[in-house]
């Protein structure tokens, strides 16, 4: 089994602003990395001929864009589409491929740089005070609260193990309600 996580955020800029050589960044290691390690798993995978179940992380801005971040959203909606097409390749594998879209996890430092540097981004999105911004998001969940680390590793471990034996080509949403129905 794989629980292939890969997520680096990069500049957190309006569009207009963003480097493109950032984005080709963030698009190698969220992307490319992620292709890489996934490929060379199911091919042993395959080899050994016992299935397997591989989950990638994506998130829910790959599904529903976030402001100041186009190419991390635009990397997890690629991983989406990388879930969907790979699971289809490895069903015949026995090879169940599935993701995971977290979205507003911590508290912790990700979180609060994550709502800094949205704070310094310029963007008519978010306030230029970060705590403004992180109590903005936060009561945009409907069930107003941050979900946990913990949360998303159980939804991982649902993912990998036989309970979802039936499950692939599937993107498990963990957001609180923040997507609210959105599903890829």
């Amino acid at each position: 089994m794989l629980w292939n996580n890969a997520g680096y955020q990069g500049q957190i800029k309006p569009t207009l602003d963003y480097d493109p050589a950032d984005f080709a960044r963030v698009m190698n290691i969220n992307v490319t990395g992620m292709f890489s390690v996934l490929q060379v798993v199911a091919n042993q995978m395959a080899k050994q001929d016992t299935g397997g179940s591989i989950v990638n992380t994506a998130s829910v801005a790959g599904l529903r864009g976030t402001p100041a971040m186009v190419a991390y959203a635009s990397s997890k909606a690629a991983v989406l589409a990388m879930t969907v097409s790979t699971a289809k390749d490895l069903a015949p594998h026995n090879i169940r491929v599935n993701a995971v879209s977290p979205a507003l996890i911590g508290p912790g430092f990700m979180w609060n740089r994550q709502n800094e540097l949205h704070a310094q981004s310029g963007s008519p999105y978010f306030d230029s005070d970060p705590e403004v911004v992180a109590k903005g998001k936060v009561n945009s969940v409907p069930m107003r609260r941050l979900g946990s680390i913990t949360e998303v590793i159980k939804s991982v471990a649902f993912l990998l193990s036989d309970e979802a034996s039936y499950t692939t080509a599937t993107n498990l949403v963990v957001d609180g309600g923040l997507s609210g129905g959105l599903k890829a």
